[in-house]
């Protein structure tokens, strides 16, 4: 009896297209760290770069400046708690500030869909001139570009942001160590699910308002406590949460366990995010910040963050391990350990 043929079996769950660009590869996920990876550092590599931090760090005749740049893509443009021009100064000046710097000047480039409102166009770089002067930053250079209608989504912000960076401030994703304790200034996944609502036309008993917010008061309080104790500062934007661990696991090959009863989310948040089938961790926020310090100096700075408005809700939500490098795991509410991941694509496209 002959051999019948073989068949060729394969996986029936759909592998990521490498051949073109998908939406998740902006999601500050697995997809987007590989299109870094594989893209953007071979022909860029350089040390600064490779430090792969929320702004690059430089010096310049004996002066330390932190350089970052930024684009705001969120729909809608205007949604509750702020609208895409005050979250592109927010957004900007928390990359300076997760170096340590104080904001000093910031670019804005706007590329306009051919067609969008000009009372729109007039709201949009109101918000974004008052978020500045309340920061203390002025808009010293820009562009304007005007694409065909069907070309864009309405508007996009490009920002570029300069800070100066104090002596004894060194914070980077490679920094942490065995023994530190991870810090969370407040709730989290209010911008994401604020943005969701928005968009999609949905009601919750209570309101959910993003936490679009400038960080660099909050850091200046953290650091009168110490320098050279904070290992690292993060704010977890796209990805939430969980990604901006797993970043810091993987870059300082240590594990991080985090405790699920310590994580705040406000109950509408968590609600949304159950009626939804969402997860908070990987909900995006832009007004929280994650710190990791050395455990001798761990309820100082605490204290110093829930002295600040923006850092009253603060927790110690976790601690850095030397077992399992780059992995982040979570003690969960019912006693059990289980894996938090990056996620591969995105839960929420177009939230910043």
């Amino acid at each position: 009896m002959e051999d019948e043929p073989k068949s060729d079996f394969s996986c029936p769950v759909p592998l990521p297209a490498r051949d073109k660009v998908l939406l998740g590869h902006g999601s500050g996920g697995k997809l987007s760290a590989e299109l870094l990876r594989e893209i953007f550092l071979p022909a860029f590599q350089n040390p600064i770069l490779a430090r792969l931090d929320d702004q690059a760090i430089v010096s310049v005749d004996g002066l330390r400046l932190a350089f970052t740049t930024d684009s705001f893509v969120v729909s809608p443009l205007f949604f509750p708690g702020g609208d895409i021009g005050s979250l592109a100064v927010h957004g900007t000046v928390n990359d300076l500030a997760m170096g340590g710097a104080q904001p000093l000047f910031l670019s804005a480039a706007f590329i306009i869909e051919e067609g969008l409102p000009m009372e729109t166009l007039r709201r949009v770089v109101a918000s974004l001139r008052e978020a500045a002067a309340s920061v203390g930053v002025e808009v010293v250079t820009g562009d304007t570009k005007v694409v065909e209608k069907g070309s864009g989504d309405q508007l996009f912000i490009n920002t570029s942001g300069l800070g100066r960076v104090p002596e004894g401030v060194n914070f980077s994703a490679d920094q942490a160590r065995p023994g530190d304790r991870v810090l969370l200034s407040g709730s989290i996944g209010d911008h994401g699910i604020a943005i969701l609502a928005e968009r999609e036309g949905l009601e919750f008993e209570s309101p959910v308002v993003s936490d679009s917010a400038p960080l660099h008061t909050l850091v200046a309080a953290m650091l009168e406590v110490t320098r050279d104790s904070i290992r690292c500062l993060r704010d977890p934007t796209r990805g939430g949460l969980s990604s901006a661990l797993n970043e810091i696991a993987g870059r300082s090959q240590v594990g991080i366990v985090i405790d699920e009863q310590a994580i705040p989310v406000r109950e509408e948040v968590k609600g949304a995010c159950e009626l939804l089938g969402l997860d908070p961790l990987y909900v995006a926020n832009e007004g929280k910040l994650i710190a990791i310090v050395a455990p001798e100096v761990a309820e100082a700075v605490l204290a110093a963050m829930r002295a600040h408005p923006l850092g009253r809700e603060a927790q110690i939500i976790g601690t850095v391990h030397a077992s399992n490098p780059g992995v982040l795991a979570m003690r969960t509410v019912l006693g059990t350990t289980r894996l938090v991941d990056m996620l591969a694509g995105d839960q929420l496209p177009r939230i910043c």
